[in-house]
């Protein structure tokens, strides 16, 4: 196999999918299985509530999760009093299946957990985020504790966490470790919590004015562990591109839609790409690569609001991208990519895409249509994965 070091092998394990997509040899009935799938993929809804006491800093995890400034367009309203009276959703600016919600604070003298979450509606979310500025009190271990009574999950987070290190910094200015801090104020919160009835406690430091800092992927991980993969699915794609951890799951999660996407391009087979010896549909590719642009935050309203916190341009981002597709996606960036190196089919799977002959037309036309756009599709997602890392590694470095 030493010959094959500089190509991509395509194995059977890889068209696994073809064969649970294409059960009947009516190919428009294959056609739209696939569809189908895919356009359920976008209508997963998925809604989180966020809870905590007035001024923990609700309304500010709600817009930052969500890829928001307080004071942007659709933001949640922030202050220093509540201001949430009435469970309020406030939807993803990309997903609109993704519902962040910010729940009424909590901490009363008279909270009860019980009508709390009735006022709320506790059967639409799917997990709850626990929020608390300071140390966790009586009313966070009622709510989590009825939570989890009525079979729900939730996350406590300890917010202002950059509040906590700017004071630390000022009080200990010799002997300050940002590490030992964080560690105590951990385990401070998670001693709080087990002396006051919560046995396995976990407590996720979070800055929402410095999300992508402390505990953030540590939460993510927690919560895709946690939810049905449907649910994953959207939930990754949703989170802002702000930690190398999250591009790199961004870039995992969207791989696994590869197989379906080629398939349904070489099934429908219409558009001949000039150049190749293959038929595939170029608006489906397109739309693909389009939604790895929207999902890295390289579409150029993503771009423009990384430029306001960083202080660069679009102009001198785009200049660090080094895919073909950067400069627009168009047929001519298209086929660069399937130019870009051959593709070799594993010696099983060559007999399984010669099985697919009756609805694919012929291996040439049909089979390897399938190979070919798996590899232009693969391509361009490690190629704009990889631009979205140089990008976000360039902002870190200039943001004030």
């Amino acid at each position: 196999m030493a010959m094959f070091d500089d190509y991509d092998i395509i194995t059977l394990e890889d068209l696994e999918d073809i064969k649970e997509s294409i059960s009947t040899q009516d190919l428009p009935t294959a056609v739209n299985t696939i569809r189908e799938v895919l356009e359920k993929q976008d209508l997963v809804e998925l809604n989180i509530g966020v809870t905590g006491e007035s001024g923990s800093g609700k309304s500010t995890f709600v817009n930052a999760f969500r890829g928001l400034g307080d004071e942007e367009e659709d933001s949640a309203k922030t202050g220093p009093v509540e201001t949430t009276m009435e469970p309020e959703a406030y939807f993803h600016p990309k997903y609109k299946n993704v519902k962040v919600w910010d729940l009424p604070g909590i901490g009363t003298p008279n909270f009860k957990a019980d009508e709390y979450l009735k006022l709320v509606k506790i059967e639409r979310y799917d997990f709850f985020i626990i929020i608390a500025s300071d140390r966790f009190r009586e009313c966070h271990i009622l709510l989590a504790k009825e939570i989890v009574r009525m079979g729900k999950r939730f996350y406590f987070v300890r917010s202002k966490i950059d509040q906590s290190i700017d004071a630390e910094k000022k009080s200990k200015k010799k002997s300050f470790d940002q590490k030992k801090t964080l560690d105590s104020i951990r385990e401070d919160c998670e001693k709080g919590l087990r002396n006051i009835g919560i046995e396995d406690a976990v407590v996720f430091l979070i800055s929402s004015f410095e999300l992508g800092n402390y505990d953030l992927n540590l939460l993510q991980d927690r919560m895709e562990q946690e939810l049905p993969q449907h649910k994953r699915f959207v939930l990754l794609l949703a989170l802002p591109n702000i930690t190398l951890e999250i591009n790199e799951k961004k870039k995992k999660v969207l791989e696994e839609n590869i197989g379906k996407v080629a398939l349904l391009s070489a099934l429908v087979a219409t558009v001949p790409l000039p150049g190749l010896s293959v038929i595939a549909d170029l608006a489906i590719i397109t739309r693909e690569i389009e939604t790895y642009y929207s999902v890295f935050g390289l579409d150029d309203p993503s771009l423009q609001k990384l430029c306001e916190r960083s202080g660069k341009t679009i102009e001198e981002f785009k200049s660090l991208m080094k895919s073909p597709l950067s400069g627009g996606i168009n047929p001519a960036s298209i086929l660069s990519l399937a130019g870009a190196a051959s593709l070799v089919l594993a010696e099983n799977a060559v007999e399984y895409v010669v099985s697919l002959v009756p609805l694919l037309g012929s291996v040439a036309a049909g089979g390897m249509s399938y190979m070919t756009v798996s590899e232009m599709l693969k391509r361009a997602l490690n190629d704009i994965a990889e631009d979205a890392r140089i990008v976000l590694m360039a902002s870190v470095q200039t943001e004030v």
